[in-house]
């Protein structure tokens, strides 16, 4: 049985994340979506919000869990008996840090693979950082996120918790 793990930080999720969710769902047994729970970071949702937008959005997904973690990701798919770690790219300037961290956590557990999903080139511009300075500013999100998880920023955004 294939056990992988998408580490992120989801804030908020997007259609690219999503995309890469649902691709990487098709290809094991079971796949962990784990929201990454940084407290250096000061994020728009927190870790529970971010794991409520994500269950919503992926609802029709029978192998998927979604779960949060902070430390390191690959302590954390040993604990989770992943074999397999998986990270979008959206473009070349990913792929450095990505196979950097790729290559550490090998040297760290060998017997666990990091694989590479690109992003569907309808997403490959699409971040979090994006979608919410588009919001900040009012600009209009449905093609970056789903309805609902647009109302949920809008939402947080009047109520002045802007990133």
């Amino acid at each position: 049985m294939t056990t992988a793990l998408y580490p992120g930080s989801f804030d908020p999720v997007t259609y690219g994340h999503l995309d890469i969710i649902r691709r990487a769902a098709a290809m094991c047994d079971h796949l962990y979506v784990a929201v990454l729970n940084n407290s250096s970071k000061k994020p728009l949702f927190s870790v529970e919000e971010r794991e409520e937008l994500i269950r919503e959005a992926l609802n029709d997904l029978d192998n998927v869990t979604v779960c949060s973690f902070s430390g390191l990701t690959i302590d954390f798919a040993k604990e989770l008996g992943a074999h397999v770690i998986v990270r979008g790219l959206r473009a070349v300037t990913d792929f450095e840090y990505e196979l950097q961290m790729a290559q550490t956590n090998r040297k760290m557990a060998p017997d666990i693979d990091t694989v590479f999903l690109t992003t569907g080139l309808e997403y490959a511009y699409l971040s979090s950082s994006i979608t919410k300075e588009v919001a900040r500013f009012g600009g209009d999100i449905s093609a970056f996120v789903p309805e609902f998880v647009a109302d949920r920023i809008r939402n947080k955004m009047n109520q002045g918790n802007e990133v």
